[in-house]
Parts: structure tokens; C-alpha cells; sequence
């Protein structure tokens, strides 16, 4: 608990038997009440890791429902256990857990309804091996974004995001995409619904066992971003009527 907040991680897998015990080491267990392991139909071990760590929760999905239907399932059950304080933090150690209390007690003390751990504050993208072409995409896409849905975000694009139940509560997040572009449908949804949101400083590590998109998919989720960010401008201005946008509570 955090000042009388249910705390809850949310582990998105696929294939992350490799990385997940170091990733579940670092989680400060004095803060977070729940963890949650989605496994989206790995092809390793990732369950039995998830068992042997003792996390008592593990939804197993027997076919690939893509990052995120992943991320549905865990956010529906974090829900279903009375999460307050919700926190997605990828099982493949690319994202440092070190950083969950901070972004607890920017929720926990009713701060931001968001917050982003942020890989381009601070410059630590390209510390820790961000591929050059993707460091510009991620600036051409922000900058862009930033326009279209007349907000001032330093990257949409990062995995490592904490909600608070109103936030999940109120979104209509189960009609989004089952793919990558799941992320940035969230945050237009959240932007959209005038929730606040909070960036902090976030290193990142690219490495051998870290999952990463290739080439093709990431052109595949760079046109998808601009069409969630287009849809937002449609909206804003009053032309649109998406499902997407209509509020749960």
C-alpha cells in the first residue's frame, strides 16, 4: 500500500524467461501490494519462471494476442484485484523498476492521474543504445504528435507508464488495437479525457535479450501512430465520433 493505495505491477511477456527474475528482483516490494504476469503464448518458459518466482498471479493466453490484448488482459484483471495505483513495467529489464517508487507517489499524492517514464529526457535513449533510426523517428513522431493532439509530451513511445484507477476506469481502453499502436491509443484516450500526466527521467538498455520491433514493424507502427494522431485532431475539433473516445464512467 501507498498511503492506503493498492499498488500493482502489471508484466506484459512474451518470451522473457531470460529477463524476468531480474526484472521481479528489483520490484520494491514494500510499495506494491500485487504483481501481475501476462503471458502472451511464449514459446520458452516464461510461465514456469513467473511460478518459480512465486507471483501468484499469471494469466497464460494459449494463442498470441499481440502487445496489446496483452496488456487488456492485465489491466482488466488489476482492475478485478482493487488496483488504485497501476503500473506497466516490461518483464525484458529494458525498463529499470528502481524507478516504480517515484512514479508511485506522483499517483500515491494525487500529483498526476499519469505518469511516463520518459527514455528522452535527459538524453537516455542514446545512452543505452537506442538505434539512431529510431531516435529520430521517435522525435519526428513526438513532434508531430504533440501538434495534432495540442499537447507537450517528450515522447509518446515509451513502455513504461503508471495509471491511477480513475484513469483505467475512465477510458475505453478494451476497444483499442491488439497491436503496438495500443500504446499511443491510451495516451490520446488520456489526453483526450484531460487527465494529467507526469514525465520523469527514464534510462533505458538495449541488449541482446531485450525485446525490440524490427524495421518493418516499426514503419507499420509509425503509420499507425500518425492515424491515432490524426483521428485525436478529427476529434478535437468536432468532426470525428469514434467509440474509441467515449468515456466508461
Amino acid at each position: 500500500m501507498y498511503k492506503n493505495k493498492k499498488v500493482v505491477v502489471v508484466l506484459p511477456a512474451y518470451n522473457a524467461a531470460l529477463t524476468l527474475e531480474k526484472t521481479y528482483n528489483e520490484i520494491p516490494f514494500n510499495l506494491v501490494d500485487e504483481v501481475i504476469l501476462c503471458d502472451d503464448c511464449s514459446t520458452d518458459n516464461t510461465i514456469e519462471v513467473g511460478k518459480k518466482l512465486g507471483i501468484r498471479h499469471i494469466i497464460s493466453h494459449e494463442k498470441n494476442t499481440g502487445y496489446g490484448g496483452n496488456q487488456k488482459s492485465l489491466y482488466n484483471k488489476a482492475l478485478e484485484l482493487g488496483g488504485d495505483i497501476v503500473i506497466m513495467l516490461h518483464p525484458d529489464y529494458q525498463y529499470t523498476p528502481l524507478l516504480l517508487p517515484a512514479m508511485i507517489s506522483i499517483i500515491g499524492n494525487d500529483l498526476y492521474d499519469v505518469v511516463l517514464g520518459s527514455r528522452i529526457l535527459g538524453k537516455g535513449a542514446r545512452k543505452g543504445g537506442m538505434p539512431l533510426y529510431k531516435w529520430y523517428a521517435n522525435r519526428f513522431l513526438t513532434f508531430t504528435q504533440n501538434i495534432l493532439v495540442n499537447h507537450k509530451l517528450s515522447e509518446y513511445h515509451t513502455g513504461y507508464r503508471a495509471f491511477s484507477r480513475d484513469v483505467l476506469e475512465t477510458i475505453n481502453f478494451n476497444d483499442n488495437d491488439d497491436d503496438f499502436v495500443f500504446d499511443n491509443e491510451m495516451l490520446s484516450q488520456i489526453i483526450y479525457a484531460d487527465f494529467g500526466i507526469a514525465e520523469v527521467t527514464c534510462p533505458t538498455k538495449y541488449f541482446e535479450e531485450a525485446s525490440s520491433i524490427n524495421f518493418r514493424r516499426s514503419m507499420k507502427y509509425g503509420f499507425g501512430v500518425l492515424r491515432v494522431s490524426f483521428v485525436h485532431f478529427l476529434q478535437r475539433m468536432g468532426i470525428g465520433n469514434r467509440n474509441m473516445y467515449k468515456r466508461m464512467k
